[in-house]
């Protein structure tokens, strides 16, 4: 191939080239004239035609002067020089006319070709971003490393120097940086109020912003840069729900040069979809696995704690009941049932004043108290005394107290001897039906002073009366418009079904208390009987 030839190739297409020498070459068969169609580049006229690929040119040594000749000037490219050699000038010029403008035609086709052509491949090289960043989302849960990922692909795509990725926190209200590529920019959280920051503004308006060469996204300094920027935010839309923003996607810097175009736009929010699709999966998908961790914490919790409790299967069955059945999976209700010296029973019941997972580290803590001055101290008095000075300063620390019976039940004595710190739901429910309240002898644990913890005593008669304890959780379940007042209906239940077991009178408790809607909101629940 000649120089000529090879510097054609550069300039126009081979398929435009033989149209052209096709259309050049019938002109001149059929009309008897020469031709010559000749490219204008920087370094001077190139031939087309006739073409001198293939060493024939009878018109290449003629120095003639054409007979008439003009200039062609398409849209865009080089322009050309055409020129018609003919015997008759008027015929040579028409004939020109007519050629120019089959040329010029030709010449637009083939730049609306090679404007379609690259618009197509355009559009191919986005389709194939968009597929590999569904290929990236839907092969990961590391959304850390996938959107680092996806960040330089769109980046690579759109011949920006670098870029940046922020996810919203709604727990925190902030903007965090997942990804960024090139140079890093800011790397802190954004605070989605800030009223300087670009990233926020995008985000707080859900609107893309475009600017060129000035106020660029967080972190790049404009005289650092001068470079145009492009900010869109990543929106998520729920089937069936309202459309919420997530993130924010920043590009800054064209490394091929020219500013980001409508269409860069339009490709940046179609990834920012997809990127926000899977920015909330991933988020739902964390927000499954911490709740599923956290539901079998809570589910070992709760096991621990019941196993913390005395079991009534260590007495006999016809004589002691309890149940204990928290709000939560953890509660603050707890019960105690101690074996004495000389057949003795050390009863407690205590209810801490909030429920869930804090209430239940202090009924740990009170259990364990509980234990071990209960058999140091015989009497109520010292064991409550005790467990004061145990439990105060974590009481303090979290603002709780706690409500605490103890007493101990002395079958020789035919007594019973308690300490009762601020627990109203004590009784002791006589073989006739009556009902005594064993009333608080101090302020709740916490809230007492240090002298606190004095004790009383009541008659007990083993066969025929029952001690009866439970916290108001009990009580609210059972009240409502049917049943009235909660704590009434409880002792009317008990009183009128004395005569049954514990056991069973502790079930019918607890099944009412399923079936009534009560007009209080639920607590923990707690319940213990003992006959002597």
């Amino acid at each position: 191939m000649t120089s000529e030839a090879s510097g054609i190739e550069g300039v126009l297409p081979r398929g435009v080239r033989r149209a052209l020498s096709e259309v050049m070459g019938e002109f001149a068969t059929g009309l008897g004239v020469r031709t010559r169609l000749q490219v204008i580049t920087e370094a001077g006229p190139l031939r087309l035609y006739p073409s001198a690929e293939n060493g024939s040119d009878p018109q290449a040594s003629s120095e003639d002067p054409p007979t008439c000749h003009t200039r062609l000037a398409p849209r865009d490219g080089p322009e050309f020089l055409l020129d018609v050699w003919g015997d008759d000038e008027g015929d040579a010029c028409r004939i020109l006319t007519v050629l120019s403008g089959v040329a010029e035609r030709i010449f637009d086709l083939s730049q609306e070709i090679h404007y379609f052509t690259e618009e197509l491949r355009g559009r191919y090289e986005e389709i194939n971003l968009l597929y590999s960043i569904s290929d990236t989302l839907g092969t990961t849960l590391a959304m850390s490393e996938a959107a680092k990922d996806i960040l330089a692909d769109v980046c690579e795509n759109l011949g920006a120097r670098r870029g940046s990725l922020w996810q919203f926190d709604e727990e925190n209200n902030l903007l965090e940086l997942k990804a960024w590529v090139g140079e890093e920019g800011r790397d802190g959280p954004i605070r989605v109020d800030d009223p300087d920051s670009v990233t926020a503004r995008v985000f707080r308006e859900g609107q893309a912003r475009m600017a060129a060469g000035q106020d660029p996204p967080d972190g790049y300094a404009v005289a650092d840069t001068g470079e145009d920027n492009l900010s869109v935010p990543i929106h998520y839309s729920p089937q069936g729900g309202e459309s919420r923003t997530v993130g924010v996607i920043n590009v800054l810097g064209r490394s091929r040069g020219g500013p980001f175009t409508a269409g860069d736009k339009r490709l940046l929010a179609a990834i920012a979809s997809q990127v926000g699709a899977a920015l909330e999966n991933n988020r739902l998908v964390r927000e499954s696995l911490r709740r599923e961790g956290m539901a079998r914490e809570m589910e070992l919790a709760h096991n621990l704690q019941m196993k913390l409790l005395r079991s009534v299967d260590d007495f006999d069955p016809e004589r002691v009941a309890a149940r204990v059945e928290p709000h939560e999976q953890v509660g603050g209700d707890f019960y105690q049932l101690i074996r004495l010296p000389e057949g003795r029973i050390g009863v407690m019941i205590g209810d801490v004043s909030t429920h869930g997972f804090p209430a239940a580290l202090i009924m740990a803590l009170s259990m364990s108290a509980v234990s071990i001055y209960a058999a140091e101290h015989g009497t109520p008095t010292k064991v409550l005394h005790h467990v004061d000075d145990a439990l105060r300063d974590e009481l303090e620390m979290t603002e709780m107290f706690l409500s605490l019976f103890y007493g101990v039940l002395d079958p020789v004595g035919r007594r019973l001897v308690y300490s009762n710190a601020g627990h109203p739901h004590a009784f002791m429910v006589r073989g006739d039906g009556a009902l005594e309240r064993l009333d608080a002898t101090d302020p709740p644990v916490g809230l007492a002073g240090p002298d606190a913890y004095g004790q009383s005593e009541v008659p007990w008669t083993p066969e025929a009366d029952l001690l009866f304890l439970f916290t108001d959780g009990l009580s609210d379940s059972l009240t409502s418009e049917a049943t009235g007042n909660g704590e009434d209906f409880v002792l009317r239940q008990v009183a009128e079904n004395r005569h049954r077991s514990p056991r069973e009178i502790i079930q019918i408790l607890f099944e009412l208390s399923k079936k009534v809607t009560a007009s209080i909101p639920s607590d923990d629940r707690t319940a213990i009987l003992l006959r002597g």
